[in-house]
């Protein structure tokens, strides 16, 4: 086992260094799919996120906690659900994106929706109310109040868009069942190195791991950077 840890790596190394144009391939097409998919996700995410964490309407705490359930949402689950939907014989089958890049960022964009609306809602929830009273007694309209508590909150809100991200690209489910693992059409990190475990390749199914990981920590470390100068 440890050799064969130590063989992925150095198969990781040797595919970086020399541009592998399958590596690229996969790697440019996982971060083009999860990159939409939580950009699409943060458009409805973080007003509904505002709306649960500063409204004050019936039913808050049961939809608050409707989007916490939802947070452990199996992405085969999801993925089963959504290819019944976009199949030929479904209801949205019409479309034909069943296999297609396009279902699976609509899949992940869904797969992110309430980790988004959930830290976005509990980080604006832990900023000072009073922030919020001030705002609306110098003659802020609701709107106005509402983008200012956000803006108080920003480090939350990236994180939260960050945390998304990361939940997008490390997915299997979603990107299997909807992506079929196409070669140069569907297929992205996670799909591959499913693929090249089942052949026995474990040394390459680690390299495209190693692989995996870095774009997470390079992720990471960016937001982190951009953090401290908000």
């Amino acid at each position: 086992m440890v050799s064969a840890i130590l063989e992925g790596l150095v198969k990781a190394l040797e595919l970086i260094a020399s541009g592998d144009p399958t590596l690229v391939d996969i790697t440019l097409r996982s971060l083009a799919i999860s990159g939409l998919a939580t950009i699409l996700a943060s458009c409805w995410s973080i007003p509904l996120g505002v709306f649960i964490g500063l409204g004050k309407f019936r039913g808050r705490s049961l939809f608050k906690g409707l989007f916490n359930v939802l947070l452990g949402l199996p992405t085969v689950t999801l993925g089963l659900v959504l290819y019944l939907v976009f199949s030929r014989s479904g209801p949205l089958g019409f479309l034909q994106l069943l296999y297609t890049p396009s279902v699976i960022v609509i899949g992940q964009a869904i797969l992110i929706t309430p980790v988004i609306v959930s830290f976005v809602a509990n980080t604006l929830e832990a900023v000072d109310p009073e922030i919020r009273s001030l705002a609306l007694t110098l003659g802020a309209s609701e709107v106005r109040a509402s983008l200012t508590v956000l803006n108080e909150s920003l480090n939350g809100v990236l994180l939260a868009v960050t945390a998304s991200f990361n939940r997008a690209i490390a997915e299997l489910g979603v990107a299997l069942m909807l992506g079929g693992n196409i070669r140069g059409a569907t297929r992205v990190l996670t799909t591959t190195i499913a693929l090249e475990t089942n052949r026995g390749q474990i040394a390459l199914g680690i390299a495209m791991a190693v692989v995996l990981l870095s774009i997470v920590g390079l992720v990471n470390i960016l937001v982190s950077q951009a953090r401290r100068w908000i």
